[in-house]
Parts: structure tokens; sequence; C-alpha cells
């Protein structure tokens, strides 16, 4: 069995694919976990999101004293020590990085900034967002530890300071990770084309110099796959998303336009109620979200009117049998019900579900849309940094090693200041 006398890292998943990211690393007497998803693979078609098909199906690891033991595992994987100190932390709301938070084992803390704590509680309360427990209430959500940026966990001898970086998911975070002998860094998701770049900025320079730097890499997976057809306009930043939305509101004076968006997206949807020339209408859960994250009051309507939220303003409220018959004073989000849509609107498809072609709904959807005579606009801005701004994070932080991960394509990140390692799924790292 290996000693725990030193810093390791295992790569439990999130290696040659995107998402589902979980690393742990050990020191001593401690372990932290981050983060707590599952892989995206829609075109597996699973029945459920049991533990057991999980596993069957490698979209979550094999992991020791982990799981919430009511789920009955039994832990198939390679002999481990135990510990006397466990944590995991999430770096962000998308579904790849927390999907499976109630299957952690109560026991076990789980620390995340305070506003994706925020974000995942609005998200699910419904309880159709996260993998329900089978023990608890229908809309449960696990406890988190909200933390403030910059705020700092000791776990045993691992100390962890989390900062926040842009991402198109509100209060996403990297993990600054401090052992006796190492500083490791984990970027989670980031970019430098959002409203945030500057904290993406200052986390880079507080990264500087690290021993090991495990990077996203989510942009550079593409290179040698055919242009999707839908997305005929190209978006260079946040702020020309929203601009190129305006610009297509004000040539389409008298037709119903509708959209629908990535909900962790909040300051999106903040400056496209901001900036929008029509009135802009929000599905009641998307208003609430909105206003618990960022405190802004949103117009709303009920896309299900037996799901209603006493935090909003009735007199906010649209009912949408007026949206359904606008066609020139209301910009609403729709989430369901397209086939009530009028011919000859117009919908913006804005990084909503599903995703792109890669989800075989995608298809299915944009011939609904075209046997409607609805015309598809696809306006996308990806939350990862361009290959590009890949390479400027690395100048900036010049990491003695690099370990590229949550990317298809992992050879071409290079780390000019040092050692790349290209770990296989499982792999453990001294």
């Amino acid at each position: 069995m290996e000693s725990k006398a030193k810093t390791t890292v295992t790569f439990h998943s999130g290696i040659l694919t995107i998402g589902g990211t979980v690393i742990e690393v050990r020191y001593g007497d401690a372990h932290i976990f981050f983060d707590f998803g599952t892989e995206y693979r829609p075109e597996l078609g699973l029945k459920d999101d049991q533990l057991s098909t999980l596993l069957d199906n490698r979209l979550i690891p094999e992991l020791k004293d982990i799981y919430d033991p009511r789920l009955g595992y039994e832990y198939q994987g390679p002999a481990v020590a135990d510990f006397q100190h466990t944590a995991v932390f999430l770096s962000h709301a998308h579904l790849d990085h927390s999907k499976m938070i109630n299957y952690l084992d109560s026991a076990i803390p789980l620390y995340t900034l305070k506003e994706t704590d925020a974000i995942l509680r609005s998200l699910n309360r419904n309880g159709d967002f996260l993998i329900p427990s089978p023990f608890e209430a229908a809309n449960f959500t696990r406890n988190m530890i909200g933390l403030n940026a910059g705020d700092v966990v000791e776990i045993g001898e691992i100390t962890v300071t989390i900062l926040p970086v842009d991402h198109d998911a509100y209060g996403a975070a990297a993990l600054l990770i401090r052992t006796p002998d190492k500083f490791l860094v984990y970027t989670g998701d980031l970019r430098l084309h959002g409203y945030d770049r500057k904290l993406t900025l200052d986390f880079c320079e507080r990264a500087k110099g690290c021993d090991l730097l495990m990077m996203e890499g989510v942009s550079i997976s593409f290179d040698d796959r055919p242009e999707d057809p839908t997305e005929t306009i190209k978006i260079v930043s946040e702020a020309d998303l929203v601009q190129q939305l305006v610009r297509l509101e004000n040539e389409n004076p008298q037709r119903q336009l509708t959209f629908n968006g990535y909900p962790a997206n909040v300051k999106r949807f903040a400056k496209i109620v901001e900036l929008s020339p029509r009135t802009v209408v929000l599905e009641a859960n998307m208003a609430a979200l909105l206003q618990e994250v960022l405190g802004i009051n949103a117009n709303y309507y009920y896309a299900d009117p037996t799901h209603r939220i006493e935090a909003l303003a009735d007199e906010l409220e649209i009912p949408l049998a007026v949206l359904l018959t606008d066609d020139h004073q209301y910009l609403w989000q729709i989430v369901d019900g397209f086939e009530n849509l009028q011919a000859g609107g117009m919908y913006f498809h804005i990084d909503a579900q599903p995703l792109g072609d890669f989800d075989p709904a995608y298809q299915v959807f944009l011939d609904l849309l075209a046997s409607l005579d609805v015309e598809f606009v696809r306006l996308a801005c990806s939350g990862h940094a361009f290959p590009a701004d890949l390479a400027k994070i690395i100048d900036m932080i010049q990491p003695k090693t690099l370990v590229p991960i949550h990317t298809l394509k992992p050879e071409k990140l290079v780390n000019p200041y040092g050692e790349r390692i290209l770990p296989t799924r499982g792999e453990t790292i001294s």
C-alpha cells in the first residue's frame, strides 16, 4: 500500500473527456476531492441516475468511503489507506462538476463559494436539477459550506484557498492547494472574455510559480471538428453576445421573439434584462435565481403555474397567454411548450439545452422549430478560455508542472516553463 507521507494526486476521472472531473489530493492523514459531478454522455440514453448505473457506465469513479453509505455501495477499486480528514470542494454549479453532490456522504464537508451554493439551491428548488437522494425529500439539496472569495480552509495539513474566476457559471472558483511540501493549483473552468476577466487575472497572479497546475482545456478539444452550421454569428465576448442580441431585436420589430440560455450564467441574463430594447420576461425559476443571487427583480411568467414562488412580486408577473400572442413588446424566455409559438417568430438559442449537435436531442429540437416556421438563431459564447488565452494563462502562472484536464486533446497544451504530465484515468502521481 502506498505511503501517505508525501503529496500525491489521483486523477479519478475527467481525463480525456470533457466534464466529470474528480481529482484527489492527499497528504498525511488528510485528503480532499474536487469536483463532484458526472460526465455528460447523452448518447448513452441511460434510463436512470442510480449510483450503480453511473458506475457501470464509468460516468463517475470508484471511491472509498465517499459516497452516502445508505446507498449500499461497496468499493471495488485498488487498496487505499484510511484518512482522518476528508473534504470535497466544488468549483462551480455546472452539472458536470456538481450533479452528484446528493450522493456524497453527509458526514463529509462540502465547500464552495457562497454564490455557487445559492445557485445550486435555487436551480434545484423543484428537485429536478441535481440527482435526487432516494432517502430525502424530492427537492433536497445537501448542505454546503458557502465561502467568501479568498477564504482559507484547513483539512489536516492541506490548506485550500478559494478564489473566484471568470466563467459562464457565476460564482466559479479556482483552488490554491498547499501541503507542507508542495503548491498545487486547480483552475476549475475559466476564461478571459467574460464580464469578470479581472478575477481570472488576479487568480493567475496568486497561482504564479506553482509546483503543479491542473488546468482545463475544453477549447482545444474541437479543432478538427466540422463547424456547427447553426452557429452563423461569431461571438468574441459576453458583451458582444448581448450586443448581437440587441441588434437582432431592433432588426425584427414585428415578430414574436423568444430565447433561452443556461441559467447559471446569471450575469448574462442580467445584461439582457438591462439592455434589451424590449421588455424581458423570464421564466419564474430564472427570475427567482436572478433575484436571489444578484438582487435584480425582473418580469416573469410561470411555465408551470403549480410551482409558485412566494419571493417574486405579484406586480411583475406577465401571464403566459399574453406572451403567446405578443409580436412586438416582449422578449421572453421559453423553457417548454415550444409547439405553442407563433409561426414566423424568432428564437435565440443562447447556450441553452440541448447544447449542440453532439446531443441527439439537438436535431430533434431544430426540426421542431422548422416545422413551426420559427427561425432558430444561435448566439453562443464559450465559458472556456480560447486556445490563445489558455497559452496566456500558462504564461502568467509559469507552472513547474502542467497537467491538462477536462479536454479531449490534452497534448495540445504545452508548458514552456517545466514538465508536462498527461495522466490516465485513475493514475496517481507524486
